[in-house]
């Protein structure tokens, strides 16, 4: 018999170690983590599951065809081939669109969370690779801030100020008051964290809060966005609404005189353009309770209250990720840092305003003191970006000017699309817009370990290795344990992870000797670790050298105290520590953006309906607002095939909440395979019948592996329960350009037809 061999290793959802006996392995928590993942448990079905890429795969279509646009990708099949073969082919593309169409013709697509690892992480290795190549057009910010992470620097500073980096978990434990949460800290956001982590502490930390006599309020129409331990008072508003309920809390604590205004004359600007805004002065509509109750269904007197009973106490204004994913997205973020700063409390511990704390779990806690390992990526020759989230205007709509932040671009003509790590069939709207781009490119070329839709949407697939099957170091910024990641099984089939192909592509290129720099996978690695293994011996902490870590397992890495950061430091002294604002204040009305002339985002915080909301054309024929949120089963798309993701569903979909009442109006029981539809697209899902939601609100989180009925149609119908085939692409404004995939309007039926079988997890050749 073979005997069982436990190595460390590591993931988004945590540090663990892995018991091995050939391919079957069992996971096992760290035993440092408080709160382990229940995300772990997908992580078996990873090794040997018949949805991995065995083997290097060309489309048909473009073997026989060459290169060009080709409406088949996603419907085609697929002639596996050798590995050189695969790229000798994937070579001789990049150079004859570097020769003919230059490098604004290659988009190096990239996102998500591809590995733990500091070495192996796919957004490294490919643009590392494409920059030695001659540059590509790359992809800026992110699908889960988008909006935030411009609208921020403008009005209080970059998002990493305000985001778990002024107000920590400790400060919220000891010295908070009330708890206002916009959207929520839900715990399954919290069971992730980018790099791994060793201990999750938002259930404690709340608990702890909540013990201490904290007040919470959730703002959001999911009740389960806070845990029950905190028995918060929930406020379930409309989806999309976030931005009118905080001007009706705003105009009552003007009308009843409980701002703080020297607060506001002090540190901040903009103050007057904005109350005239806030009082009606300008439009002829004072943004009273009883204005914003008619617009968030929730009662003034409520509102009023609510206003109250955040003056004069230590309170703490969070807003979740999930405002900002939808049109308009930068105004509930903009509005949550006014309303801290009416309150007076920016800046103050356990007070002011929080982007994102509860996001991911190593939001709120202490910085590292020393650099992780890095992989270097040299320089981008090419000048040209994309917001991340448009991505389908970029394929679809070459050379058409678009608006970023101040700035007028054009979509350049990509020819190639080259993506290693992520899937964008995942994180993408309008799954049949995208569609229609991926058919426009020359060449597609992917790597991927299993058979998502991207894959299914290239010409060549390349496999590529997990983390299990490869050597890596796991190290975060927010997490103080930097685990050596051991090999715990062989590459399956045929598998390489990226640098090895990379390598054998930049040796066809004539580049390998720059790619490589001459050093192995674990060359690099004890090369990324010495400039870690240096600042820790300088600060005379142990500081073992790579051989001793790579034996211990793991290396604890100390911390800075914590300090509140530039936020902490404005509040002492605005004068001597201003903030990196054109004013140096907190802009309440900001200049640089009113001077941009954007009517989907003017210069101040304002109430802007959205198209598709209560009330809007679309809702008479899609009454229902869906939720398409973050799973609380798996991270984004990754392992849906795991254990814990489907054990989540029902005959094999995913599960949509739906409250009672809609439910019983349209004849939907407990368990019921139901339809979701509205004019871009359907999918099926499995009915769960809650009051945890308002009515009129359906939820189903995003994830889902994309399975078509029929993988040519135009109107794209998954059987397995993907949303963004219902979202809209569009994005936040003509600021910030970020992603809207949170909110849609549908309508939903009980599906009574014979029921599809799933295939997602099929691949499609064997």
């Amino acid at each position: 018999m073979t005997r069982r061999q436990t190595l460390p290793h590591s993931s988004h959802w945590g540090a663990f170690s892995v018991s091995v006996r050939e391919r079957d392995i069992e996971i096992v928590p760290h035993p440092r983590d408080p709160d382990p993942s229940s995300l772990l448990a997908n992580i078996p079905a990873s090794v040997s599951h018949p949805a991995r890429i065995a083997r290097p795969m060309i489309r048909r279509g473009w073997l026989d065809g060459g290169p060009g646009p080709d409406r088949r990708r996603g419907a085609d099949e697929f002639v596996a081939v050798a590995w050189a073969d695969a790229l000798d082919h994937a070579a001789a593309e990049l150079r004859r669109v570097y020769a003919a169409h230059g490098p604004r013709a290659v988009f190096g697509g990239s996102y998500g969370w591809a590995s733990a690892g500091r070495f192996h992480d796919a957004q490294h290795q490919i643009h590392r690779f494409l920059n030695l190549a001659g540059g590509y057009v790359r992809s800026i910010n992110s699908y889960s801030s988008g909006a935030a992470s411009v609208i921020l620097p403008h009005v209080i500073g970059p998002q990493s100020a305000v985001a778990g980096n002024n107000v920590s978990w400790s400060d919220l434990v000891n010295e908070s008051a009330l708890v206002l949460a916009f959207g929520g800290m839900a715990l399954k956001n919290n069971d992730v964290g980018g790099g791994g982590t060793s201990r999750h502490i938002a259930r404690g930390s709340l608990a702890a809060a909540r013990g201490r006599g904290v007040e919470f309020h959730l703002i959001g129409p999911l009740r389960d966005d806070l845990p029950e331990v905190v028995e918060a008072v929930w406020h379930p508003i409309r989806p999309g609404t976030d931005m009118a309920l905080m001007l009706g809390l705003a105009h009552t604590l003007v009308r009843e005189g409980l701002h703080d205004r020297a607060f506001l004359d002090r540190f901040c600007v903009g103050w007057e353009t904005f109350a005239d805004y806030l009082s009606g002065r300008g439009d002829g509509q004072p943004k009273d309770a009883a204005w914003a109750a008619a617009i968030c269904g929730v009662p003034a007197d409520e509102i009023a209250g609510l206003a109250r009973r955040c003056a004069g106490r230590r309170t703490l204004i969070t807003c979740s990720q999930s405002l900002q994913r939808a049109e308009h997205g930068e105004q509930p973020v903009w509005m949550g840092v006014v309303l801290a700063a009416m309150l007076g409390q920016i800046g103050l511990e356990g007070g002011g305003f929080a982007y994102a704390l509860g996001s991911t779990s190593n939001t709120g806690k202490p910085p590292l003191a020393v650099p992780l390992p890095t992989m270097p990526v040299g320089h981008n020759s090419v000048a040209d970006f994309i917001p991340v989230a448009r991505i389908g205007d970029l394929l679809l709509h070459p050379g058409e000017e678009f608006d970023y932040d101040g700035r007028r671009l054009a979509y350049p003509d990509i020819r190639l699309l080259y993506w290693a790590g992520g899937n964008p069939f995942h994180h993408h709207q309008d799954i049949g817009r995208l569609r229609r781009g991926f058919a426009r490119p020359d060449t597609v070329i992917v790597h991927d370990s299993a058979w998502t839709a991207t894959a299914r949407h290239a010409d060549i697939v390349l496999p590529a290795t997990i983390t299990l099957e490869r050597e890596d170091i796991g190290a975060a910024a927010g997490d103080p344990l930097m685990v050596a990641m051991h090999r715990a099984v062989a590459p399956y089939r045929e598998a390489r992870d990226d640098y090895h192909i990379f390598t054998g592509l930049a040796e066809r290129l004539g580049l390998a000797a720059a790619f490589t720099e001459g050093r192995s996978a674990r060359q690099w690695l004890e090369h990324l670790y010495e400039p870690t293994r240096r600042a820790l011996a300088e600060r005379g902490v142990n500081a073992p050298d790579f051989a001793q870590f790579w034996e211990d397992g793991e290396l604890l890495l100390p911390t800075q105290p914590w300090d509140g950061g530039i936020v902490r430091d404005f509040r002492r002294n605005p004068e001597t520590a201003p903030l990196p604002t054109p004013s140096g204040r907190i802009e309440i009305a900001s200049a640089t953006i009113a001077g941009f002339g954007y009517a989907d985002c003017p210069g101040h915080p304002a109430w802007l309906p959205p198209a598709e909301g209560a009330g809007s054309p679309a809702a008479s024929r899609f009454p229902l607002q869906l939720i398409a949120n973050q799973p609380a089963t798996r991270l984004h798309s990754q392992l849906d095939f795991g254990a814990t993701s489907r054990g989540s569903k029902i005959r094999g979909r995913e599960p949509v909440r739906i409250h009672p009442q809609d439910a019983a109006v349209r004849g939907i029981a407990d368990g019921d395979i139901v339809r979701l539809y509205n004019d871009r697209g359907a999918c099926l899902a499995g009915a769960v019948l809650s009051d945890a939601l308002r009515p009129g609100v359906v939820q189903l989180s995003t994830g889902a592996w994309y399975d078509p009925a029929d993988p040519a149609a135009e109107i794209p119908f998954c059987v397995h329960g993907n949303p963004n085939v219902l979202t809209r692409d569009t994005g936040t404004s003509r600021l910030a350009q970020g992603c809207t995939g949170q909110l849609a309007l549908v309508e939903i039926e009980r599906f009574d037809g014979p029921l599809p079988p799933i295939k997602a997890f099929d691949p499609p050749v064997r």
